[in-house]
């Protein structure tokens, strides 16, 4: 009887508090968007099982190892809490993450048409925007963002995950689960946040504009691409080194097409492993004492205003380079150059479409889309310079 007393006083169920409840609550309903929805699944359903198993009483997942006065090892600790700390804590998993996504990008499109680097640097806007929102919103004595946590909130708007983690592993890990959620959340819903955007801001004329065939562009252009990328920003910029390296180096692998078993792997295995654990890495952070808060709500806020922001300045920006250039660009177009790969091009594609049938955008689209990947590459190496 005593046992049984004992089984049922220390069970989960008996030390269940109201916050874990709820992020429990909070990590099935990030597995319900995955399934039912499929609402970035790659990411919302391991990030749901690790809000799910981070906030069980008594599993000790998160757990860090315990030493004894003599060193013994005590207590071994939690996978989930080796997870953040190995892959998360450090960066590597963001940075290898970055690498699978070089090996599947094709910088064709913004190389065919090179102005359209100006759109994916106009769409970073909302990132710097959003930063002085957050330290604006501690005026009104109900937040409390430090500048490192303001900054790491702006990224999100850049719409990239892996960017979104990185900085946020660098600067504010306390935040860490809110702006990871945050990130995949509002880029899984690009298709619903983008478009009334992009239609207030452009006219039927305007959204009609087809724009010529891309050139093609040349096997050499592909492989010296991303060397000068890297060697140009790295010696500006080194503290946007290790995003980019990783990205141009997986893009390298990929055009190179002399390591083709590499760049078949990192695009594939190592990509798909890596994103396994970052979800539960990611998930191990949103336990109840971090993720219920005031500062979370406004995180969520602070979030979709700097996507809405990098959306509207992107398409602002192709209007402009439209009243100064003789070749016109479909300002629709702007739009990509949010991070959000190869989505928000497909969501240009399908606008343009409804504007006019034969408008076929998504090869156009590519190149702000791909030039925001760099753009918000190179904004996080900002950030990291002045407050890392």
């Amino acid at each position: 009887m005593d046992k049984l007393y004992l089984l049922l006083t220390e069970s989960g169920l008996a030390n269940l508090s109201l916050g874990e409840f709820v992020m429990i609550l909070v990590g099935l309903g990030l597995i319900y968007l995955a399934i039912a929805k499929r609402f970035e699944p790659l990411l919302l359903l391991p990030i749901g099982i690790g809000a799910v198993l981070v906030n069980i009483p008594g599993a000790g997942l998160y757990d860090a190892p315990v030493y004894g006065d003599a060193g013994e090892l005590l207590s071994p600790g939690g996978l989930l809490y080796y997870i953040f700390t190995l892959g998360i804590d450090t960066g590597i998993f963001p940075l290898l993450i970055f690498m699978g996504v070089g090996a599947m990008t094709d910088f064709g499109p913004m190389l065919a048409n090179p102005k359209t680097l100006l759109l994916g640097a106009a769409a970073q806007f909302g990132i710097f925007a959003t930063l002085l929102g957050a330290l604006g919103l501690n005026e009104t004595g109900w937040f409390n963002y430090s500048l490192e946590q303001a900054a790491t909130i702006g990224i999100i708007g850049s719409a990239d995950g892996p960017t979104s983690i990185f900085i946020s592993s660098q600067l504010a890990p306390e935040i860490l689960g809110a702006v990871a959620v945050a990130a995949y959340s509002y880029m899984a819903l690009v298709p619903i946040i983008q478009p009334p955007i992009m239609k207030l801001l452009t006219s039927s004329k305007e959204r009609q504009i087809e724009m010529k065939q891309l050139r093609p562009v040349s096997k050499r252009e592909r492989i010296m691409f991303p060397l000068m990328l890297l060697v140009l920003v790295a010696m500006f910029l080194p503290s946007a080194a290790p995003l980019l390296g990783m990205f141009c180096f997986g893009n390298l692998m990929r055009e190179s097409g002399v390591v083709d078993r590499l760049s078949d792997t990192t695009q594939n295995a190592l990509i798909n492993i890596v994103t396994i654990f970052l979800g539960l890495g990611v998930g191990a952070k949103l336990n109840s004492g971090e993720f219920l808060n005031l500062e979370t709500l406004g995180i969520f806020v602070l979030g979709i205003i700097a996507f809405a922001i990098g959306t509207a300045t992107g398409v602002l920006m192709a209007k402009g380079m439209n009243m100064v250039s003789k070749s016109k660009v479909n300002p629709l177009i702007g739009a990509a150059g949010v991070s959000a790969v190869p989505m928000a091009a497909r969501v240009v594609n399908k606008v343009g479409l409804q504007a006019n049938n034969q408008n076929f955008l998504l090869m156009h689209a590519m190149g702000p889309n791909v030039a925001g990947v760099i753009g918000s590459a190179i904004a996080a190496g900002v950030m990291l310079s002045f407050l890392a």
